[in-house]
């Protein structure tokens, strides 16, 4: 690459002023990532990509255009400023959008100590195929795994810049690192399937590959014989597992974006209780080594730590500056994007208030009822927050786990569930989504 992320950046601002764009923002990102799959102890697949995508926002009056591209050439980027410039006086106008104001920019971080970017050297790719190929020999010594369906190790690596015509200008990098397998036991129609996967931003972070193996096949193995469950209305186990895309519901729900466009079901509950008392939301985008955190936002805004639910109401929405304006608020640093598409509101770490009891306390707690371990489909109307999603895991009875189960579904309404849920103690720290286990009372399963 013969210019830096930030040249490129700077050169796609100086062709969108030239071509005619009254404000601008550009993103340039250079990413590598390898990838390995193995398959009876042999490679089965290796892919490697590595490239620099470059983006373009043009602001004409108040008419928006992207545009982007894989070819970094001078002749391209002017091109690219022409055509953005020349889609956005076509566009229809949106008196929200906006370049954030001098005062709202970040001035000031501190990158080392958020440890995105591990600065070992990326892993040969003979590291990668061990490290698959030592999760699938382990997870096949588990008695009753007959197979493995997939087994694989990758690396990233990426450089981000973003820069806006009112002065903006920065960048951070990210890496990753992961092992994923996916087991089978049983043949024919009494086979089962589960799987375990392991990501970190440091490589050393990174738990052993036969430790994971081994737990795809114990899952796997622990799944033998699963039948539905009966029909009825019983309490269910969200596991820790699954239990973060219950509350991902909720952060849905509180995205700006649907709350402008009125098809949220918590439009009307800012301020209202939402979880049960004594349990905090909180974002913190500066958790070092955490996927999710980012030192400023895609507009250039300073992130922070904010508690979009506090002792159990809720706080505020998640917004950038177009979402923001619209519903007369502020924008919480909360804008993503990439180079094909303007921003948009997104969160980045979350952490639910952990309870005081263990995982095996809240099953004996339950007496009878459903462990959800895994999910398939969604039917869930974000207007009313009715849900309903198929589900497998383990049936328990009198406090005990009895037999594993899978065909069932369970269903409810969101705002009834998540103010009754009960929180384990068994949130993994190494997830951008720190959520324990949640037992819900009451809900709805269709089995037998």
């Amino acid at each position: 690459m013969t210019d830096t992320l930030d040249q490129l950046t700077q050169h796609l601002l100086h062709a969108a002023r030239k071509a005619g764009a009254d404000q601008a923002d550009a993103l340039a990102v250079d990413g590598t990532s390898v990838s390995i799959d193995v398959l009876n102890g042999r490679l089965e697949h290796a892919e490697r990509s590595e490239g620099v995508d470059i983006g373009l926002r043009v602001l004409v009056g108040q008419r928006q255009a992207c545009v982007s591209a894989s070819d970094t050439s001078s002749h391209t980027i002017e091109t690219m400023a022409e055509r953005a410039v020349a889609m956005a006086k076509e566009a229809p106008e949106d008196p929200h959008i906006a370049l954030a104001t001098s005062d709202m920019l970040a001035s000031d971080w501190n990158q080392d100590a958020l440890e995105l970017a591990d600065p070992a050297p990326e892993p040969d790719p003979a590291d990668l195929e061990r490290d698959a190929a030592e999760a699938e020999a382990a997870a096949l010594a588990v008695k009753g795994v007959t197979q493995v369906s997939s087994s694989s190790a990758g690396y990233g690596r990426h450089q981000f810049h973003l820069a806006t015509s009112n002065g903006f200008s920065g960048g951070y990098g990210r890496t990753h690192r992961a092992t994923s397998i996916a087991a089978i036991s049983g043949e024919g129609v009494t086979m089962e399937r589960d799987y375990a996967g392991e990501m970190r931003t440091f490589q050393a972070d990174l738990p052993d590959a036969a430790e994971i193996g081994t737990k795809a096949g114990e899952r796997t193995v622990a799944r033998a014989g699963a039948r539905k469950p009966p029909t009825g209305a019983f309490p269910v186990l969200y596991d820790e597992r699954i239990s973060s895309s219950l509350i991902g519901h909720l952060l849905s729900a509180a995205n700006g974006a649907s709350i402008a466009r009125g098809s949220s079901w918590l439009r009307d509950l800012l301020g209202e209780v939402v979880l049960p008392k004594g349990i905090d939301l909180i974002e913190n985008p500066h958790r070092p080594r955490i996927s999710g955190s980012r030192p400023f936002d895609g507009e250039g805004l300073a992130t922070s730590v904010r508690k979009i639910v506090d002792d159990g109401v809720l706080t505020g929405w998640t917004l950038d500056l177009a979402t923001a304006n619209k519903l007369g608020m502020q924008s919480t640093a909360s804008a993503a994007r990439g180079t094909t598409a303007p921003p948009s509101p997104s969160i980045s770490n979350v952490a639910l208030t952990q309870g005081d009891l263990t995982r095996d306390d809240l099953i004996s707690q339950m007496g009878t009822g459903l462990i959800v371990t895994s999910m398939i489909g969604s039917t869930i109307n974000p207007t009313t927050g009715d849900y309903s999603r198929g589900a497998s895991g383990f049936w328990v009875q009198n406090g005990e786990i009895a037999y594993p189960v899978n065909e069932c579904t369970i269903a409810g309404n969101l705002r009834e569930m998540l103010t009754r849920l009960i929180p384990a103690n068994d949130a993994e720290t190494h997830l951008s989504r720190m959520v324990p286990s949640l037992l819900v009372e009451g809900m709805t399963i269709a089995g037998d």
